[in-house]
């Protein structure tokens, strides 16, 4: 796959989440591929569970857009530097049960890596601050001012 091919592939993964178009997401995905969410410790196995949660961030948020800005690409792999936008308006899955939506808004800068076989997305990495997230959801207090 071309460097090109992988980094219209990396940004069509981003424009089919903001777009909610589910089918066009997975289609990028190899059927067996993982996705790891280090801001919470999430691990997910296989292209369709991969597509099912982002679904459950898309439920917790329905006007949440990824907007890129830095794209990196070589070897196989492409990184994306990007925000995430959104109002916390639907429960979002955790893992000791639904969190309750609070209506704020968040701003959560991120990076994303991409690992590809063949043409697909065979491994996706995404790193964020869940901590600055979860404050900024009003589901997290926010720090002392000292």
């Amino acid at each position: 796959m071309s460097q090109e091919s992988m980094v219209d592939a990396a940004r069509g993964f981003i424009e089919a989440y903001n777009g909610a178009d589910w089918q066009r997401l997975e289609t990028g995905l190899a059927p067996d591929c993982i996705y790891d969410e280090l801001g919470t410790g999430q691990h997910v196995e296989g292209a369709h569970e991969v597509v099912e949660y982002f679904q459950g961030w898309a439920r917790a948020m329905p006007d949440a857009k990824g907007t890129i800005s830095n794209i990196f690409a070589g070897d196989g792999e492409v990184a994306l530097e990007l925000t995430w936008r959104g109002t916390f308006t639907g429960p979002l899955g955790g893992q000791s049960g639904d969190i309750a939506p609070t209506g704020k808004k968040q701003v959560t800068p991120a990076a994303m890596i991409f690992k590809f076989e063949g043409d697909e997305i065979k491994e996706s990495h995404q790193y964020f601050d869940s901590l600055a997230l979860f404050q900024q959801l009003g589901v997290l207090p926010e720090p002392a001012q000292v």
